[in-house]
Order: structure tokens, then sequence, then C-alpha cells
């Protein structure tokens, strides 16, 4: 079997920041004790569940639930494998999201290859999902220099381009739109005077492939998000949103050092139709502590 996306960053993640001491994860009863005390009434905003895969793998009921108690209005899915939604058939997955009042959004899905493209596309369209979305460079160029401690990509920009391009295209023909997903060597100029981000834009079509911006991860490459949309107009779709403390690590939204209401002004330009809530690690606080407050900040901030 091809190692999974998650395989792969938390690997990265975990060497990255191991010395920053991560906090764990909490068991199912600390997922109900750590939800807000009265259920929010007013949902609004996404959740990349990557940020609660831990107990997403012990219990995703309660985990989702707690996610809709806190005001997420839809989810972005990371558990992605043998045709199945952390476990469960599409179908299966879809209707326990009806159950607990969210919407499946999108899904993040590093298996996809040319070869099983058409396959996998259709599982996520079962599931719900309006996109489907390529999280690194498939078809095993993602790289992971344990040296450096750097995310990277091998082979060509070009060849990776084909590769999203042609996953692309199969998502267009069966009526879903396709999102790729950066990190922050996207957007640094390689060995061959590319950037990667840049080559991505400027080589595909915008209806059949755009894109997912991370913000943490753009700002992390010291790129600014509101130029790539004067850049790009209408190319990004969704944001991944997560500040970066003064450490350089990912932290709640409204605790860190990005701008995002800045960065919101300039939604219509760069497309955004939808955002995430995301963050890969946490520090201070348990993964539901820190999405609880990143949703109370994305209200202060706008965020609708």
């Amino acid at each position: 079997m091809r190692p999974s996306y998650f395989s792969f960053l938390c690997i990265a993640l975990l060497l990255t920041l191991s010395s920053c001491g991560t906090s764990s994860s909490p068991d199912n009863a600390e997922v109900a004790a750590n939800t807000v005390s009265e259920t929010a009434t007013d949902q609004f905003g996404g959740i990349a569940l990557y940020t609660l895969r831990d107990t997403m793998g012990k219990d995703p009921r309660a985990v989702l639930q707690a996610v809709a108690d806190l005001g997420y209005e839809y989810i972005e899915a990371a558990g992605y494998s043998d045709g199945k939604y952390y476990g469960m058939e599409p179908a299966a997955f879809k209707a326990m999201l009806d159950e607990v009042g969210l919407k499946p959004m999108s899904s993040h899905q590093s298996s996809m290859t040319r070869e099983n493209a058409k396959k996998e596309i259709a599982d996520a369209k079962a599931a719900g999902f309006e996109y489907i979305v390529i999280p690194v460079p498939p078809e095993g160029l993602f790289k992971f220099d344990p040296a450096t401690r750097k995310l990277g990509m091998s082979g060509t920009v070009a060849d990776a381009s084909d590769i999203i391009n042609a996953i692309a295209a199969e998502a267009s023909a069966q009526g879903m739109k396709a999102l790729y997903h950066n990190h922050d060597f996207e957007f640094v100029e390689n060995e061959e005077g590319i950037v990667p981000i840049d080559y991505f834009i400027e080589n595909s079509d915008p209806e059949d492939l755009n894109f997912q911006m991370d913000l943490y991860w753009v700002t992390k490459a010291g790129a600014d998000p509101v130029e790539y949309f004067e850049r790009y107009p209408g190319r990004f779709k969704a944001w991944h949103v997560k500040d970066i403390d003064d450490q350089g690590r990912f932290a709640p939204v409204g605790t860190g050092s990005i701008d995002f209401a800045r960065i919101l002004a300039a939604k219509e330009q760069s497309g955004m139709e939808f955002y995430l809530v995301e963050q890969d690690a946490t520090f201070n606080e348990t993964p539901m502590e820190a999405i609880e407050i990143s949703h109370r900040a994305l209200g202060e901030i706008g965020f609708e």
C-alpha cells in the first residue's frame, strides 16, 4: 500500500516540532469535557478533521458532535482509506454527518493517482463532498528531508503539474471540483528557478483545477497571501486558517501574528468560497480547545 499523506506529514511534523513539546490529543472522555458549555446556535465556518485525527480514529461520532456543538457548519475529511472514510462506507459517513448537523465540504485524499482517481473521486461524491483536494504532490512526489527537516517534492514541477491536472480533469468529468493544497515549499523558488505554485496555477485550467491556500504555510514561506490574490484573482477557492506564534509554530486563530482581517478583506479577489480551521499540532491546548479558541476568533475577525 502506498504511504498515506498522514504518514508523511505526521513524521515531518513530529520531527520538526518534537523539541517544542506538542501536546497529545485527548481520549473520548476528554473530547466531551473540552466542548463548549453551551451548544452553539449560530453555525459558521469549517474544520479540517486532520486537526482531530487522533480522536476521530477512536470515536468519530463523538468528535463530530463536539465539532457541531462548537458552532462549526461543515468539515473537511482527512481520513480516506480503502474506499472508506474513518472506517465507514461513503454513504454511512455522510449519514453520520447529517445526524450531527455537519456538511461534507471537502476531502483531502493523498492516495489519489491517475490510476485510481476515478474510484476515489466517485467515493468522495458518494460521501456528499463538493470538493476533492490534492493535499501534496501526488504519486510519491511528496518528500521529507530528515537532515533539514523540510517538506518538499521530488521530480520536476512539470511532472507534478501534469499528474495534478489529470486528476483534476477526472474530477470535472464526475461533476466535482478539484483543489490543490500547498505547504511552504511550493512558494519557494527551486534550483531550476521555478516557484512551483506559480507554475501549477499558470499551467492549469481554472475550469478543472483551483487552489486551497494554507495561510500558515504561505506565511511560513515568506510569501504574502494578498499579493497572490492580486496576481491570480479567483484561483484560491478555499483557505486553511491557522495562526503562527512567535516561535513559528502552529497556533489557534487570533493568538499569533497573521493579520487575518487584512486577508479577509481580499476575500472576493481571492475567489474564496469556503474556509477551514486547521491546526496540525497543538502546544498549550488540546486540539478541541484550540479549535474552540479559533472559532471564537473567527467571529471576532468577521468570518461568516
